[in-house]
């Protein structure tokens, strides 16, 4: 494993309102494929990565930046650090395991309009060719 590996605090971004304590669990549509049920819960240990994911997540409620503890054993997620950053320098993960939700951060760097856009045109350029 990855020196780095479990250093600093967990994030995970989302659209879910939940509780302190709620765990986050495996079994549920990607964000970025919908076809695709994810087998893994996904964290990063950059505040700014888990700030984009809740704005880019599903759903109608309120982007949601949320501190996680890991439960069980994690990974770097290869798909992005096999596949685009070798090293994971975007300190992203992977578990199959629950994450524990243990505090909500408020103050995180917010997209503008024009950068959503652009990541979300991004996103359908991969959706459409993945089909």
């Amino acid at each position: 494993m990855n020196e780095v590996l479990g250093e600093g605090l967990f994030f995970h971004g989302t659209r879910a309102d939940l509780r302190l304590g709620e765990f986050l669990t495996a079994g549920f549509r990607s964000n970025y494929r919908p076809d695709v049920v994810m087998n893994h819960i996904y964290s990063t240990a950059l505040l700014d990565g888990a700030g984009l994911a809740a704005e880019l997540a599903e759903g109608d409620g309120a982007p949601r930046v949320y501190v996680v503890e890991p439960t069980g054993a994690f990974e770097d997620d290869p798909n992005v650090t096999d596949k685009k950053f070798p090293g994971n320098p975007t300190r992203s993960y992977r578990s199959r395991e629950p994450l524990r939700i243990v505090d909500e951060v408020t103050d995180w760097k917010r997209q503008s309009p024009a950068e959503l856009r652009a990541w979300r045109e991004r996103l359908e350029a991969i959706r459409v060719t993945s089909r």
